[in-house]
Formats: C-alpha cells, sequence, structure tokens
C-alpha cells in the first residue's frame, strides 16, 4: 500500500497466467530443420528528407535468424522492405 492524498491506494497484483509449452509449436528453419536461431538485425538508413525529426536515421530492425544456415526465419522480413533472395551458390542473401 502507499499513501495518497486522498488516503491509501492498493497495489492490484496482476494474475500470471501458467502456460504448458509443450503444446505450443517449435518453429524449425525451413532450410535446414534447426529450430535454433539468433539475434539478428536488419540496419535501415533513413534519409533526412522522409525524417520526422529532419535528421537522418539508422534503424536497427531486429529478426531472427537461424543459428545454423542463417537463413531468416519465414515471416519474418514482412514489412521491413527486404525481401530474401536465393542466389545461384545456394547461400541465401538479403536484396536491400
Amino acid at each position: 500500500m502507499s499513501m495518497h492524498p486522498k488516503g491509501q491506494i492498493r497495489k492490484q497484483k496482476q494474475q500470471q497466467v501458467q502456460v504448458d509449452l509443450k503444446q505450443a509449436e517449435t518453429i524449425k528453419c525451413n532450410e535446414c530443420n534447426n529450430y535454433l536461431f539468433i539475434t539478428s538485425f536488419i540496419l535501415k538508413r533513413l534519409s533526412a528528407l522522409v525524417s520526422p525529426n529532419g535528421q537522418e536515421a539508422l534503424i536497427p530492425v531486429q529478426v531472427y535468424s537461424c543459428g545454423n544456415c542463417g537463413k531468416v526465419a519465414d515471416g519474418m522480413l514482412e514489412g521491413s522492405g527486404v525481401e530474401e533472395e536465393s542466389n545461384e551458390s545456394g547461400f541465401p542473401r538479403l536484396d536491400i
């Protein structure tokens, strides 16, 4: 409890929900079937002409990429302005 000019205020506890992760889907890499991902960033440079404050900005966009082959997980590039393409060597490539 804390004191307030109008009297005591009781803080409500947030109820914690128990979730059984055995029922959750494990996401796997479509290329190599690995299930371990690492945090990666795509860096976007925002021109001063379109920036809200009139200054050039460097914006990090967080994605998850496969810890084995490096492929960015499906759906992670949506809305980022980056499309993933494969080249002749078979290694994933990001065209910015």
